[in-house]
């Protein structure tokens, strides 16, 4: 039966790369991913983090409450810290990677660690990078936006999200203000159907995944006929 099957534990943010790469945050900032097991699901990931990014490739991104940024690298299981300050982050693939600060400015990683990001025009609140190099985010106001490579601007896309996620192309969900849960249905005329439950925070992965959480840190995945 299609639906969101309640997956024990609590978290605040959570993104889902793919089936095998699902992490999340706490409201305490700890850090955990999915093993894969429904029975046993988490596991904590030393560090704290207010946000987190996790792509299909294995790739993962985070940023803590000051606004510091991290990369999960997997040879040391350890966080390597990147310069740079952000509030959201969203990590399509180790080369689609993008994040905005708490004053709207919206940032790409540039592949180098030295020189790590570049500022791309606009402002948005929440992001979302595919692993396709799709990208859409959301601005303050709730504002809808897709990221045009060819024309290298935002194109307004209709509707009003306060959280958005997207794992690729065909692949793109985000929720309101009021927890309503939305996909998009590829159709920029018509651009999102309304799915049936209540979240603040989602995570669409690149294999068509989909994990969220609701305003009491409850986790939850969508399961499909």
């Amino acid at each position: 039966m299609t639906g969101w099957k309640q997956i024990t534990g609590a978290l605040t943010r959570i993104s889902a790369g793919s089936v095998s790469n699902v992490w999340g945050v706490n409201s305490a900032g700890n850090i955990y991913r999915y093993t894969g097991d429904d029975d046993k699901p988490w596991i904590q990931i030393p560090g704290a983090l207010t946000d987190i990014g996790a792509a299909a490739d294995g790739t993962v991104w985070g940023v803590n409450s000051a606004g510091n940024i991290y990369r999960y690298t997997w040879d040391s299981k350890y966080w390597i810290q990147i310069p740079g300050a952000l509030t959201r982050i969203s990590a399509g693939s180790a080369t689609n990677v993008w994040g905005v600060n708490s004053a709207g400015n919206i940032y790409r990683y540039t592949g180098d660690d030295a020189k790590p990001w570049v500022q791309i025009p606009g402002a948005l609140t929440d992001i979302g990078a595919g692993a396709d190099g799709t990208v859409w985010g959301v601005n303050s106001a709730g504002d809808i936006y897709r990221y045009t490579w060819d024309s290298t601007h935002w194109l307004k896309v209709p509707g009003n999200l306060v959280a958005i996620s997207a794992g690729i192309k065909t692949n793109v969900w985000g929720t309101n203000r009021g927890g309503n849960v939305y996909t998009s249905t590829g159709d920029d005329s018509n651009a999102w159907v309304q799915i049936t439950g209540g979240l603040v925070d989602i995570g669409a992965g690149t294999d068509g995944v989909v994990w969220g959480v609701n305003s009491a840190g409850n986790i939850y995945r969508y399961i499909r006929d």
